[in-house]
């Protein structure tokens, strides 16, 4: 029998918020394995003690953000709007229903005057690794890393060219000592004393954010970028290390400094690393070496062939060059080389024999292996990084903010990680309680436990 439907929004009902949300939900769980209550302590010296008016629940508003992240929601004013009239980011926030939700206003003038120059967010997402990591979750044996790219707030076509000093790779020290050392085993000269010199290159300053970059990758889109450069754990994948650079910084760059730091901030007993083309350079091989990490590295093949040792460059690279005299007679000379001084030069970098042991590892069966699970891992973060929480594009503008965007939404995916592998755990544990207590129960066994 059809029958129309009455109506009963303006009923009153008694019900609690507690008992409108599933007991399944992902909030319930993050609520039941992720202690919060470190924000405060972190924040506190951001606030007045004793006057002003009442703040905001630093706690409150970090976990409205998270909302925002773990289910991609990009608009922070849509955010509030959801938080309204959803009651289980509401049982999550610990607002009432009838609680008015604070002003999307109010993040941003946080951000902007109390956060700003703090290091807020870099410190919640390294407490959350540290929950993972006493959950049992983290280990730091083998770790993953490589970069993502996040279209920047910004017209790719208004841009002003300038010339502006290239990102220097972090172990030139190191470098220069080697390559003093190679002069010397070979009987040379040291270089002259000279400053290393930053390289300059003429680029694309974009007028709307000028801290990103203007990136040229083959592959990949043209335009100006941010790059998340991601460490991952091989143990759950969960991430351990987040940094941000402009899009036209290469990935090796930060690359030894972020291992060192995780290593000192966590305490990691790094084992291994699984990178890919981009990180196989010699300063890198190098690193691993002298930190005795084995490293498994995507390669791209190169060409040449090695002749007689010449001298070792500024740059680090030996050079081996062929004799004129025979090279001027030479028939193929043409197809060799187009020098005037008729001389073929080769080059292989210093520390080449750390390059050759990186291949070493990534041909081996150990190797293979770890590199098989690069895509389970960075590359599995990054495609739900951008697949469910918002990570395609930076929200706002600046190299601080989105720093802050790209820590925020790995801490989230942390979380959410970490909630649904206890609570995994704890399903299956009470399922074992119960498979035992039954069969106790039935066999007249232990009749307490039973009970």
């Amino acid at each position: 029998m059809l029958k129309k439907k009455e109506a009963h929004q303006e009923e009153l009902e008694m019900v609690t918020l507690s008992s409108l949300v599933p007991l399944d939900h992902l909030l319930r769980k993050i609520d039941a394995v992720i202690d919060f209550s470190f924000i405060h302590d972190r924040v506190a010296h951001l606030y007045c003690a004793d006057n002003g008016r009442p703040a905001l629940d630093p706690v409150l508003l970090f976990k409205m953000l998270f909302v925002g992240y773990l289910f991609g929601i990009r608009s922070e004013r849509q955010l509030m709007r959801e938080i309204e009239v959803n009651v289980a980011y509401r049982w999550f926030l610990q607002l009432r229903l009838t609680d008015k939700v604070p002003d999307a206003s109010t993040i941003s003038q946080n951000r902007r005057r109390r956060f700003n120059d703090s290091d807020i967010c870099q410190e919640i997402f390294d407490e959350i690794v540290e929950q993972g990591i006493r959950a049992g979750l983290v280990d730091g044996t083998v770790l993953y890393s490589d970069s993502t790219h996040l279209k920047a707030n910004a017209n790719k076509n208004r841009f002003d060219r300038q010339v502006v000093e290239k990102s220097r790779a972090d172990y030139l020290a190191a470098l220069d000592a080697d390559i003093a050392q190679d002069q010397a085993d070979h009987g040379k000269k040291p270089l002259r004393e000279k400053a290393r010199q930053s390289v300059a290159k003429e680029t694309k300053i974009s007028r709307t954010d000028p801290e990103s970059g203007y990136m040229v990758r083959d592959g990949k889109p043209k335009g100006f970028f941010y790059l998340d450069h991601r460490t991952v754990d091989s143990a759950h994948a969960l991430i351990t290390d987040i940094h941000v650079t402009p899009g036209n910084v290469h990935d090796s760059m930060p690359y030894l400094s972020r291992l060192d730091r995780q290593r000192a901030r966590f305490g990691f007993d790094v084992q291994a690393v699984g990178l890919d083309a981009g990180y196989f350079t010699a300063g890198i091989a190098k690193g691993l070496e002298d930190r005795e990490i084995e490293g498994v590295i995507g390669y791209r093949r190169p060409q040449g062939e090695i002749l007689n040792y010449s001298t070792t460059n500024r740059s680090g690279y030996r050079e081996y060059k062929s004799s004129p005299r025979v090279c001027k007679t030479c028939p193929l000379r043409d197809a060799c080389t187009q020098s005037r001084n008729h001389t073929k030069v080769v080059t292989r970098h210093v520390w080449q024999d750390s390059l050759e042991k990186i291949t070493a590892n990534r041909l081996s069966p150990w190797g293979k292996r770890i590199y098989e699970r690069r895509k389970e891992t960075v590359e599995r973060s990054f495609a739900d990084a951008k697949q469910l929480h918002g990570h395609r594009y930076a929200r706002l503008r600046g190299l601080v903010k989105v720093r802050e965007q790209c820590l925020l939404a790995a801490t989230a995916q942390n979380m959410k990680k970490i909630a649904l592998i206890l609570t995994r755990k704890g399903a299956f544990c009470d399922m074992l309680l119960w498979i035992v207590s039954n069969w106790a129960r039935k066999h007249g066994i232990l009749p307490a436990f039973a009970e």
